[in-house]
């Protein structure tokens, strides 16, 4: 019988009848599993690549050349699964093939960017440049290739400046935006000088003039979001300044500039102000940004800047450079009429003034707004100035798939007009380790300030053990790190004295909800559900660390589609480690054989977890071959 493409539909009813009938044999504890899984692989075996050296080619000739004479079978295993004591079974996963590689043509794959997909969806809002998942049946079960000549990137700080050519092979912005020097190709590397559309001097030079207007340096400011960032240069330069910043664009004409962002190992993400709420929690970051966004603030009642409004801490200041500001010295520039622009930002001060904000001020191309620090004055504001009211109900946390809302997020109640909604946060870098003040207060469900120092402690020691057993850690080789279960960050704060950033995810629909917390901290994350593909480009992050992950969501979806996720936005020779309970680690050491990551379990550190195990696995170097004549492989 002819052999089924993978990724075709008969493909995977095959795979789906094969893991159904495996499930019930081994439940039940017969013998033959391995003759009708034999059966299966001789009657409709599907095509799959298991001879990787360096290079994988993809090309059909390749393909049908595989055969079961030439196949490398992984030695057998010896853990053993006790179903009671008169059914125990081995399984030899020696026989089940290895993922094969995706066709070139994913090599950039953006699950839930897709812009085929996104294209079905209404572009009122930009709705279809929102996340738009594929449905289980539409998830590829091969792993995504390199570019055939794939570097590992620079290490930091070279990188801020610097990524290989070959790596993100993209032109586009250094033509388009060639003037203001965003991005400059040089030989078989790209230069970021810094640049940007309102950075005429550059990133450095341009915060320097906010440091004038605001107090970027005294430690009060940690946190930033950059809507619309471009290539991130706000965020990277912000860095030297101990400010991290989440820098979000969508996936859209301007190819690839949030991978370039972190390919350079600068904190960002795939995102859009759309329909939806951010994906980050209320009274989250000390200060927003807008450098010529093109996001309409004045549109949809101002809905935008209500939702700015939701994840601004008390106090904390919106910067907006460029177009309408100064529009009476500026607008021949701009190639609009004065009218227009005049009417615009006419728009914006009507919605600030609605929000309660108070206008810090307008200087040149700039102009800040800071938020009040708790909403006693606002209630009164709000008898001359109706719209938006403040929410009456509602979670103003709730931000995975939830519509924005019309009304603004009310903050903490507090007692006098000099009070701080929701607790003062110590300056950095003590807002680290100092216990915040949702634990303070009491607004986590089930998190003690002891549990939160003790938490510390423990990551202390992890970290200590890590560092053996992850050599490049400490050495420096390892950037961008991805924490797929935060917790309260513990994790992030034990790495601060590395040259490393965190992104840390929590998911959703599990309690507490610990991302607020997370922020009070002054580090950064994003609410996730990891049935779904991440908000990232492949090959971003050079650890990650999965800590309980596996546990949480066996039973909503399947684990092996989160490990080819986690192997999408791997690096090459990056890590993963896996805390877990040990008969889910069994599981994902099974899996990850079949995806050329080699793995190692380790002892606990002293504070041993009961039932807990430790895996380290390690993806190794492929990259894929081009063939423009290939069809995708799904």
């Amino acid at each position: 019988m002819a052999k089924e493409h993978v990724g075709s539909p008969k493909y995977h009813l095959v795979e789906a009848r094969k893991n159904h009938i495996t499930r019930l044999l081994a439940v039940s504890g017969l013998f033959t599993l391995f003759y009708i899984l034999g059966a299966w692989q001789s009657s409709i075996a599907p095509t799959t690549h298991t001879e990787f050296t360096n290079k994988v080619g993809c090309d059909k000739t390749s393909k049908d050349a595989v055969d079961s004479s030439s196949r490398q079978s992984s030695p057998p295993s010896s853990e053993s699964l006790d179903f009671g004591s008169h059914h125990q079974m081995v399984i030899d996963d020696s026989l089940i093939p290895e993922f094969p590689p995706c066709n070139m043509l994913y090599s950039e794959y953006t699950p839930c960017q897709d812009t085929k997909r996104g294209n079905e969806f209404d572009r009122e809002m930009l709705k279809y440049r929102e996340r738009h998942c594929p449905s289980k049946e539409e998830l590829l079960h091969c792993l995504i290739p390199a570019p055939p000549k794939y570097k590992l990137p620079f290490k930091w700080p070279k990188s801020r400046d610097y990524a290989w050519y070959d790596n993100i092979p993209h032109k586009e912005l250094s033509i388009e935006k060639d003037r203001q020097n965003w991005i400059k190709v040089e030989g078989d590397r790209l230069r970021f000088p810094g640049g940007g559309t309102m950075f005429r001097h550059g990133a450095d030079s341009y915060i320097d003039d906010i440091n004038e207007l605001i107090p970027l340096s005294n430690g009060t400011i940690r946190t930033a979001i950059d809507t619309g960032c471009g290539v991130a240069s706000w965020g990277a330069y912000l860095l030297k300044r101990d400010i991290i910043t989440m820098s979000f664009a969508p996936r859209d004409t301007h190819e690839a500039q949030v991978w370039f962002a972190l390919e350079r190992g600068v904190p960002a993400m795939i995102g859009i102000m759309g329909s939806q709420r951010l994906p980050y929690p209320s009274r989250a970051f000390d200060m927003a940004h807008c450098a010529r966004c093109l996001i309409p603030w004045g549109k949809y009642d101002g809905l935008y800047l209500i939702e700015v409004d939701r994840v601004l801490r008390p106090g904390g200041y919106w910067i907006l450079s460029g177009p309408p500001i100064q529009w009476r010295k500026l607008w021949k520039g701009w190639e609009r009429s004065r009218k227009d622009l005049k009417h615009e930002q006419d728009d914006i001060e009507d919605v600030a003034k609605r929000l309660c904000w108070k206008k810090v001020i307008e200087k040149d191309a700039f102009a800040v707004w800071q938020k009040p620090i708790n909403h006693i004055g606002c209630i009164q504001t709000k008898k001359n100035h109706h719209k938006p009211l403040i929410c009456k109900s509602g979670n103003a946390d709730e931000a995975w798939y939830k519509e924005m809302e019309r009304c603004i997020t009310p903050m903490p109640k507090v007692s006098n007009q000099d009070e701080v909604s929701g607790g003062a946060l110590e300056k950095r870098p003590e807002r680290a380790t100092a216990v915040p003040p949702r634990i303070n207060n009491n607004l986590v469900r089930g998190i003690t300030k002891e549990d939160f120092l003790k938490d510390n402690e423990i990551w202390k020691e992890r970290i200590t053990h890590y560092k053996r057993i992850v050599t490049a850690l400490p050495q420096g080789r390892y950037r961008n790190i991805l924490d797929m279960n935060a917790y309260i960050g513990g994790f992030s704060a034990a790495l601060m004295k590395y040259p490393v950033w965190v992104m840390n995810v929590v998911p959703v629909s599990f309690q507490p909800d610990t991302l607020g917390v997370i922020y009070e901290r002054g580090f950064i994350g994003v609410y996730h559900d990891w049935c779904e593909a991440f908000s990232t480009y492949p090959r971003t992050y050079d650890l990650i660390h999965a800590g309980g992950v596996f546990s949480m969501y066996q039973d909503r979806c399947d684990i092996t589609d989160i490990l080819l996720e986690m192997d999408r936005i791997l690096r090459p020779e990056g890590t993963v480690i896996f805390r877990d309970e040990t008969s889910v680690i069994l599981k994902i050491k099974s899996i990850v054989k079949r995806m050329k990551w080699n793995t190692k379990t380790v002892d606990q550190e002293s504070q041993q977890v009961n039932g807990e195990t430790i895996l380290v696995a390690f993806k190794t170097y492929w990259t894929g071959e081009a063939n423009e004549n290939q069809n995708h492989t799904n």
